[in-house]
């Protein structure tokens, strides 16, 4: 195979520029309701075109809610807000099945009730309150689309979209999601706080009379063509090389592993990693209006795709180092350059193992 990519049709070159004017619509329309959170809501879509899913986490009263129901109504897609408690159960989610009686013969036949999670987009809010029990029904629908009760099969519609969020002060009392979970989650957002002059415009639109509201940018039907647009963006191997020397460099028992990684991580991340961040680094470069992956797609979704597969140890944190340290420091040192990779000892070891 060469390391060339191969170039896009022409109409998917002008479906490229429906994707670049979609953004910056979704953008403008979001910007009337969410004040900043640019590079969060940015991240959100590459999720959406690139049939993923998010963990958001942040502090309450950072409009995680507010920010997932607006970007609904700018898709014009079907929104669900589950709440996690304790108490919930798997058919909460997922739906049952009730006895019904037929009017016209007067015979009892079970009829399936949709949960809640037969949305477009459904919002997880902290998923981490609820028993493994119940978070799996969500994982399972999230990994194959579908839901099974009863020995019947419910496929999900189309586009589906779940957005988890997590609390990151109170622990006490949740389930915090095993590793082997997080990793269906293609992006671990964090949501921060807002600068002063961001915080400043929020209270002055909160505390007024009249509030904006966004308006539909696009149809479940286009959202469904751009997610298949995104598999056909070209990415060289050069790319392909790059993105799989960073996401090996995690792993503590490859040959060729930097001598901080196994210091400080206990686990690196899967294969996934690898899919997730060209699949984004592809729904990305048709954001900004490109035909192919660059190396500079792959460097800014590392966080975002890494942050939740990699497992730190005792040693990082009484150091005080969290995984985006380790993922930073990855990027810096990784060379972008495939002739700077080839020459390398330490990756070449990488590449051969």
């Amino acid at each position: 195979m060469s390391d060339q990519a191969p170039r896009l049709a022409e109409n998917d070159l002008e479906a490229i520029k429906r994707v670049q004017n979609a953004f910056r619509d979704i953008k403008k329309q979001l910007a009337r309701v969410i004040v900043g959170q640019d590079h969060v809501i940015e991240e959100l879509l590459i999720a959406l075109f690139s049939r993923g899913h998010c963990i958001l986490e942040g502090v309450p009263g950072l409009a995680k809610t507010l920010m997932i129901s607006t970007l609904a109504k700018c898709l014009s897609l079907d929104f669900s807000r589950i709440q996690f408690t304790p108490d919930l159960m798997p058919a909460d989610i997922t739906g049952t099945e009730v006895i019904e009686e037929n009017r016209t013969t007067g015979a009892r036949e079970f009829k399936f009730m949709p949960g809640p999670i037969f949305a477009n987009i459904v919002l997880a809010d902290e998923i981490n309150r609820t028993p493994p029990k119940t978070q799996a029904a969500l994982l399972e629908a999230m990994q194959e689309r579908q839901v099974t009760v009863g020995r019947v099969r419910h496929k999900l519609q189309s586009p589906f979209f779940v957005l988890a969020t997590q609390n990151p002060i109170e622990q006490e009392g949740t389930y915090p999601l095993p590793e082997a979970q997080q990793d269906r989650f293609m992006f671990k957002v964090f949501v921060r706080y807002p600068s002063f002059n961001e915080e400043m415009e929020i209270a002055r639109r909160t505390t007024a009379l009249i509030q904006d509201d966004a308006t539909p940018v696009l149809s479940g039907e286009e959202i469904l063509d751009l997610q298949t647009l995104v598999r056909k963006v070209p990415v060289a191997d050069e790319v392909i090389k790059y993105t799989l020397a960073l996401v090996r460099q995690t792993r503590i028992s490859e040959p060729g592993v930097p001598k901080y990684i196994k210091e400080w991580l206990s686990w690196g991340a899967g294969p996934r990693a690898v899919q997730n961040l060209i699949l984004g680094g592809k729904a990305r470069a048709l954001l900004y209006g490109r035909e192919n992956v660059s190396h500079e797609d792959v460097q800014a979704l590392a966080l975002p795709v890494l942050r939740h597969r990699l497992l730190a140890n005792f040693t990082a944190a009484s150091e005080g180092v969290t995984t985006d340290t380790v993922v930073k420091r990855l990027v810096e040192e990784t060379p972008t350059r495939l002739g700077d990779l080839e020459k390398d000892d330490r990756f070449k070891k990488i590449f051969t193992s």
